[in-house]
């Protein structure tokens, strides 16, 4: 099935599970250290927020890269996903003796967790996926829902702006050929949904969220990525800090290709 057929899908879930036997998540942030920024950058953040014994929700798991990753480490995961090709890689990694469990389900339904049942609550997948507005909220509410009141909430979002610079990469004709409208510069919503900075920041302050950090979690590393991944040891290290040190700066934040919000939800007055 290739891209077109997959747009044709009318069943909201059944298009992300075509996605997703397309695209070939397993891999996407392990196959360089262009592509482990953002995994780097995200448990760096993660791990600011999270001490042992804290039980952690992953909604929208993939193929398990963060799961596996703080199960290791020995918290206790819950892991949530959707898509079938995802659910059979995630599958073949477990192993007995872990604290993880996986269901396959909907970020729209998180009635198999009970309320203020986590301390941390990862969204890394499905606010790539929910076209409508109503959906998005119900899946903001969702992870409030299951989340303490102290804990602490990550949402990734696929940043709009730059990924006219990233297909540039791919196609040096993008900008007369690119499935964006050419006046407005807005991206076509397939087959992920994009936003801006200022949307994404405006949908989880709608949703409840206290903002805590704005992370640009991979900066320009899908665009540098021939250049990082040639890169000596040392320069890959200074690369590494140099990321650090920018990827909350406001200026820069829209030049990234994923965003990391950190938050807390609000008190109810």
């Amino acid at each position: 099935m290739d891209l077109e057929e997959i747009r044709s899908i009318q069943d909201e879930t059944e298009q992300v599970n075509r996605t997703y036997d397309f695209f070939n998540e397993e891999t996407r942030l392990t196959h360089s250290r262009a592509a482990r920024v953002e995994f780097l950058t995200t448990t760096r953040y993660i791990e600011q927020y999270v001490k042992p014994g804290m039980r952690i929700l992953d909604i929208g798991a993939g193929p398990g890269e963060y799961s596996f990753y703080f199960a290791e480490k020995g918290y206790e995961v819950n892991a949530l996903e959707l898509a079938d090709a995802n659910v059979s890689a995630f599958r073949k990694r477990m192993r007995p003796g872990l604290p993880l469990t996986l269901l396959q389900g909907n970020a729209l339904d998180l009635s198999a967790y009970a309320d203020e049942s986590f301390d941390a609550v990862l969204v890394f997948g499905p606010l790539y996926h929910l076209h409508e507005e109503k959906d998005r909220r119900r899946c903001i509410e969702e992870a409030c829902r299951v989340c303490k009141k102290e804990g602490t909430l990550f949402f990734s979002f696929i940043g709009h702006d730059m990924v006219f610079m990233s297909e540039l990469r791919y196609d040096g004709e993008y900008f007369s050929t690119g499935d964006y409208e050419h006046e407005s510069f807005r991206l076509h919503d397939f087959p992920f949904v994009f936003f801006t900075v200022s949307e994404a920041r405006q949908m989880l302050i709608d949703g409840g969220i206290e903002l805590l950090r704005e992370v640009a979690s991979d900066g320009a590393s899908e665009l540098m990525a021939p250049e990082i991944n040639a890169m000596s040891e040392e320069s890959w290290r200074q690369y590494l800090g140099y990321h650090f040190y920018r990827c909350e700066k406001p200026e820069l934040l829209g030049m990234s290709n994923h965003l990391l919000f950190v938050g807390r939800k609000k008190e109810r007055q």
